[in-house]
């Protein structure tokens, strides 16, 4: 049976527990005996946040390491500063990893609407724009003020610029030593990130201290990121923007496919399509096999419908040349490329064209063919594709498999999300559930 919980009747219910919970929030030392469970979440970024909320709500003593000198740094930079916190379509087929349903015990218990809910709480009133949605204000600042107002509300204690040197599990207890202290802890919850935009704190230090737990990672490459190709003529059109259908083909097989506005830039193409490809492209290229983009430079026609379009141009604007006829059509910067590459001639007149050269055009703008090489790498991608193994861990409670007590929230998890919002829906939902049952859970 499917149960979906509110966010709020997720907290433990026992009376101990609110009991500790109140005098916690207001300031006062825990009295002896109430079994004040503790946990150390190792990241400050947007799970490890979310789990500390949950954590510290539930009534646990919490502490978050964060080696940056700020928690949530990341979270500025999303949605162009504008903070798209979540996005009002779900389902399956916007995450990707191993194996995607990983996700569903978790948003039964923390989705969308309870996203929402809990945010709202926090004063982001939310502004939808095409199921996207962003706080009000349009900043992503407000987002992370109202997350660390409600870290603070909470006394959940927040150590910056603290560099994790080891962690040990002695009995049923975890052992933290960092550059400022030693910390000893009931739980401990990895939210450190994929390795993407390593500014931020993403950069895989924390990896190796998981590794040691046992735990394994799949190949991890970046992802929503820009890709470079081989073919020299982008420097001529670089800084046009287009609506362009994307297909991903690798090893002359197709993989996927994506519309919108692409940009072409002087190393390849970038744009919500491009990155939307990208990880799969990534992959492939890590292993060394064959990448290449088939672009549809008009989308919203069929191929007898682009065919038949050209040849009324061709033929009917009597004194235009062949560049003039398609003016209108396509960006002025795209034209002269498009005829080069069909050995038509700039200032040939338009109706001298051969139907059959206008055929071979119309096939040619559905059908350009580009060789992926690479992409801009981790220091440009918004998220990570890959992280650890799911299979490793309770998919309802994102304990580990391995080691009773250790908890996995985030980005370095398997699982990343198109863009939209589903990388920081997922950071909300895997931080919450991990935070509450690292709090409730006995071991």
């Amino acid at each position: 049976m499917n149960v979906r919980f509110s966010y709020a009747k997720m907290f433990c219910v026992s009376k101990k527990t609110v009991i500790a919970h109140k005098r916690l929030t207001d300031g006062n030392y825990i009295e002896k005996g109430e079994e004040l469970r503790s946990i150390i979440i190792i990241g400050g970024g947007a799970s490890g946040m979310a789990a500390a909320i949950a954590a510290a709500r539930n009534g646990a003593d919490t502490v978050i390491i964060e080696h940056k000198d700020r928690v949530g740094k990341k979270i500025l930079s999303t949605g162009n500063g504008k903070c798209n916190y979540t996005n009002k379509e779900q389902g399956l087929r916007y995450y990707r990893g191993e194996n995607p349903a990983f996700v569903l015990p978790v948003f039964e218990q923390f989705g969308f609407k309870e996203t929402i809910s809990f945010f709202k709480e926090l004063g982001i009133y939310p502004k939808e724009r095409n199921g996207y949605f962003y706080p009000a204000s349009e900043q992503a600042a407000a987002v992370l003020d109202v997350l660390r107002m409600e870290l603070r509300r909470l006394g959940v204690f927040i150590y910056t610029d603290c560099t994790l040197k080891s962690i040990k599990k002695n009995k049923n207890k975890f052992t933290v030593l960092t550059d400022q202290k030693t910390f000893t802890a009931d739980a401990c919850i990895f939210a450190c990130g994929g390795m993407a935009f390593p500014k931020s704190g993403s950069d895989g230090s924390a990896y190796p201290y998981i590794e040691q737990f046992g735990h394994t990672f799949t190949d991890m490459v970046p992802a929503l990121v820009q890709m470079k190709a081989k073919q020299s003529f982008f420097k001529s059109i670089a800084g046009i923007r287009s609506d362009i259908s994307i297909r991903l083909y690798i090893d002359r097989q197709f993989v996927c496919e994506d519309r919108g506005e692409v940009q072409l830039t002087e190393y390849g193409i970038s744009g919500i399509p491009s990155f939307q490809v990208s990880r799969y492209a990534a992959i492939a290229l890590k292993h060394r096999q064959k990448v290449q983009a088939v672009l549809d430079f008009m989308p919203a026609l069929s191929d007898m419908d682009l065919q038949q379009e050209l040849y009324t141009r061709f033929t009917s604007l009597h004194g235009k040349t062949a560049e003039e006829a398609l003016i209108g059509l396509f960006p002025k910067k795209l034209i002269p490329l498009f005829l080069k590459e069909n050995q038509i001639s700039l200032h040939d007149p338009s109706d001298q064209i051969p139907a059959k050269q206008i055929k071979n055009l119309s096939d040619y703008l559905k059908n350009v063919t580009i060789d992926i090489t690479d992409t801009k790498g981790f220091d440009a991608a918004q998220c990570t594709a890959g992280g650890i193994r799911t299979k490793e861990i309770y998919a309802d409670t994102l304990k580990s498999r391995i080691v009773s007590g250790l908890y996995f929230a985030g980005e370095v998890i398997d699982i990343d999300g198109m863009c939209g919002g589903y990388n920081l829906q997922w950071a909300w939902s895997s931080g919450y559930v991990a935070g509450t049952h690292a709090a409730c859970d006995k071991q």
